[in-house]
């Protein structure tokens, strides 16, 4: 039996991301009617009623009624646009691929417009709501808001890669912003799924145990996607590396000490502290692992430059549990939260914060080069061009 390519393998992943997008949209485009008009289709609900059970789906959505009609136009046009970026993103990937360059320009125009449109409706509901009255707590409207900036920051920068010249930066930021668009269909996913290996869990529950990991596992995927689609060796300009041995070795040497303290923290809060712990370990583990060895692996085969992105998102990747032990405090003494809310509020955004700052990384990187390019070419003197023949 044949092994598959990787080309097979982008290709089924080109197809399962635009059948995930393609079926999530009109979920998205209707799960607020209801709250307009009692009795309007909603097909997220329906879905889940029949995959879990109506009991499952009645009890969350009995506490949405007061904080979603509180803030229900500006919340009707996120989730309608919400929709639209699930159909605008395959579309996208598709014309960049198949260097459909002017549709590809004026959809990229359409999708930074709407992203904006979308996120401006998402913040005026955040602006609106406490953070305790969010679906499942402020741990929830923490993560909303982090999502939210790191999205239109991402749209943004993508855009202005694109006006720079620099179109594999631009690829970048913008598959990390469409991996934070893509947090909605994977936690609905979720909801349907984990009832099934934790039953009796309700959906508020299931929705903390989701935020544990979404950040992480979102930007992991925009960087396996950014990676596959950069098959170069080596970028002219970059030499040696931003993210040398002792660097590696300190940053685990601060991740481990600081999952310690998570775990540690999170399992004093019995069977509700080791689920979330579960929860974030998981994904994690996979993820370092994959990151460990593909750095290594193009090290060996000789691609500088995806052994030093691999090892710059390392890096981040090993720094996402001290960022999270750092801002738990400061969450809860300015939110005024309780230890376990402060705290996988901290954990769930660490891992998303830090692969922004590593794309950040990555593109400074490539700037820097750049920079180098334009030193090393000399000027002319201003003899040469005194004797230069007139034109």
């Amino acid at each position: 039996m044949r092994r598959p390519t990787g080309t097979t393998w982008r290709r089924l992943a080109v197809i399962a991301l635009t059948a995930v997008c393609v079926g999530y949209a009109p979920i998205a485009m209707t799960e607020l009617w209801p709250y307009a008009r009692p009795g309007a289709p909603a097909y997220g609900e329906w879905v889940l009623a029949h995959v879990v059970s109506p009991r499952y789906v009645a009890d969350a959505l009995a506490t949405r009624i007061g904080p979603y009609r509180h803030s229900l136009v500006p919340m009707i046009v996120h989730s309608v646009l919400g929709g639209v970026l699930m159909l605008l993103g395959p579309a996208q990937l598709l014309t960049a691929v198949r260097r459909r360059t002017r549709l590809h320009r004026v959809l990229g125009v359409v999708f930074a417009v709407t992203v904006y449109v979308s996120m401006a409706g998402a913040g005026l509901y955040l602006a609106r709501t406490a953070p305790g009255d969010a679906f499942s707590g402020a741990a929830f409207w923490i993560v909303l808001a982090t999502i939210l900036a790191g999205t239109v920051m991402s749209v943004t920068l993508g855009v202005l890669a694109a006006v720079g010249g620099f179109p594999d930066l631009h690829q970048r930021w913008m598959l990390l912003c469409y991996g934070f668009l893509m947090t909605a269909p994977l936690l609905r996913f979720e909801w349907g799924g984990l009832p099934m290996l934790m039953p009796g869990l309700s959906m508020a529950e299931i929705n903390q145990l989701a935020t544990m990991h979404l950040g992480s596992v979102v930007a992991f995927g925009a960087l396996i996607a950014s990676r596959s689609l950069d098959r170069r060796r080596q970028v002219a300009g970059v030499s040696g590396t931003w993210a040398p041995v002792p660097v590696l070795v300190l940053a685990q040497l601060a991740g481990a000490a600081a999952l310690a303290w998570i775990a540690r923290a999170l399992l004093a809060h019995g069977a509700a502290g080791r689920r979330l712990l579960l929860a974030y370990l998981l994904p994690y583990a996979v993820t370092y692992a994959v990151m460990a060895v593909r750095a290594r692996r193009a090290g060996r085969e000789g691609r500088p430059w995806a052994r030093e992105e691999w090892r710059l998102h390392w890096v981040a990747l090993c720094l996402a549990p001290v960022l999270s032990v750092g801002a738990a405090p400061l969450l809860e003494r300015s939110l005024g939260l309780d230890a376990l809310t402060a705290l996988a509020a901290g954990a769930a955004i660490g891992c998303g914060v830090t692969a922004f700052m590593a794309t950040l990384a990555v593109s400074m990187r490539v700037l820097y080069a750049r920079e180098v390019l334009k030193r090393a070419v000399p000027a002319p003197s201003s003899a040469a061009r005194l004797s230069a023949p007139a034109s």
